[in-house]
């Protein structure tokens, strides 16, 4: 298709000599009349392109990765590459699509999508306040580390890691009184696969699939003195198979000064069958099945300060605890391990038009298993580390 293309400008080529010639002899001074010349775009799809964005969400640079200590290798890479479209369409209607090309493209066979697509979906303006999203949708979970932009976040927390945050289904947002809180709702397909192809052969004997595996999330928003403290709660029921569902609080909350901002997240999600595979991962040594009965909760901390105009500080804590309470054995600890991050950043904003950063930072983690898991299944403790250097910008280019 390229090459006809080739020969379209090279066969335009002359008509185009042409016409600047005319121009020159009608004293054009070798500049052709732009009066007369019709933009290719139509006048109303010109007005649509007004109202959207096109967007390169972009994280990339230069990592060195370090195990228990020792460096394993270094290289150019491409953290984060989400290409991004929204906008407009009509009074009432917008549309929201990104993409994400360091993820393989493989279609979920529930919801027929690409895991590679985070977002797409249209968005009805039911009145000022209310909005109906009907898509594939970003689950209106709690906390603020999920609500970051994904480039922002150098390393997520164990939860939002491993669970599936982007599904297919339908969702309702209503703001409230002065705008300072708003509640949304949501009916999503539980996962992107289906029960079959996420378990396979680790599925426990006695657990069989759900006829209806849909998740329905809740959540609040709220700003308080003046925006200073804001808040987003949320609780979220999926249901994974017959008899086995899965309950999850995150719990958000932003404390905003001049040049300062803190972030804390509480995550707790209690699964009848483990949906993360964490669990499962740490007793397949001795248990070929997906865990039953298994909790997760997290705790997550970012710091950002702003120590001149075009630098930012910023820190990230979290922990993450593992626990398997549907251990048969009924003297083992429920507990099985706990990771830990650390990740202190500093970024360079040279630009004061435009969001493009230059940034140094360390992610810290470490995976600390009970006394039980390393006798029992066979696990060691262990640290990573990531050194990276580069450049991170949602690149506007529309």
């Amino acid at each position: 298709m390229k090459k006809y293309y080739i020969y379209l400008m090279i066969g335009l080529m002359p008509i185009i000599a042409i016409g600047q010639d005319r121009d020159k002899q009608a004293g054009g001074g070798g500049l052709m009349n732009t009066d007369s010349i019709k933009s290719l775009i139509p006048e109303v799809r010109q007005k649509l392109l007004k109202d959207v964005d096109v967007i390169f969400n972009t994280r990339m640079g230069y990592d060195s990765h370090i195990y228990d200590g020792s460096h394993e290798y270094s290289n150019f890479a491409m953290n984060q590459l989400r290409f991004e479209i929204k906008g407009k369409i009509h009074d009432k209607v917008s549309f929201r699509f990104r993409n994400r090309y360091t993820r393989e493209p493989i279609p979920g066979n529930l919801d027929n999508i690409s895991r590679s697509v985070d977002l797409a979906f249209l968005k009805f303006d039911l009145s000022p306040r209310t909005q109906l999203s009907f898509g594939k949708l970003c689950a209106d979970w709690g906390g603020y580390e999920f609500d970051f932009n994904p480039i922002d976040i150098m390393a997520y927390n164990d939860v939002i890691e491993y669970a599936d945050n982007f599904l297919m289904g339908a969702g309702i947002a209503h703001s409230l009184g002065n705008g300072n809180h708003s509640l949304s709702f949501q009916v999503l397909n539980s996962r992107t696969k289906t029960f079959e192809e996420q378990y396979g052969a680790s599925a426990p004997p006695n657990v069989n699939p759900s006829e209806y595996p849909l998740a329905f999330v809740t959540n609040w928003r709220g700003k308080f003195f003046g925006g200073k403290f804001e808040t987003t709660w949320s609780y979220s029921l999926f249901n994974e198979a017959d008899g086995s569902h899965m309950d999850y609080f995150a719990l958000g909350n932003k404390y905003k000064a001049k040049n300062f901002v803190l972030y804390y997240d509480f995550q707790y999600s209690n699964e009848g069958l483990d949906n993360k595979g964490i669990v499962s991962s740490i007793i397949s040594s001795e248990y070929p099945y997906a865990a039953q009965d298994v909790l997760y909760v997290e705790n997550w901390l970012r710091a950002e300060y702003l120590v001149a105009p075009k630098v930012t500080l910023l820190l990230s804590v979290f922990n993450s605890n593992h626990s398997w309470k549907g251990n048969p054995d009924p003297n083992a600890s429920s507990k099985l391990s706990t990771s830990y991050g650390l990740i202190p950043t500093i970024e360079y904003m040279p630009f004061k038009d435009m969001n493009l950063r230059f940034f140094v930072g360390y992610i810290a983690r470490k995976y600390d298993y009970t006394n039980y898991a390393e006798n029992a299944f066979g696990v060691k403790d262990y640290t990573t580390g990531q050194f990276s250097i580069g450049i991170v910008a949602p690149l506007l280019v529309l």
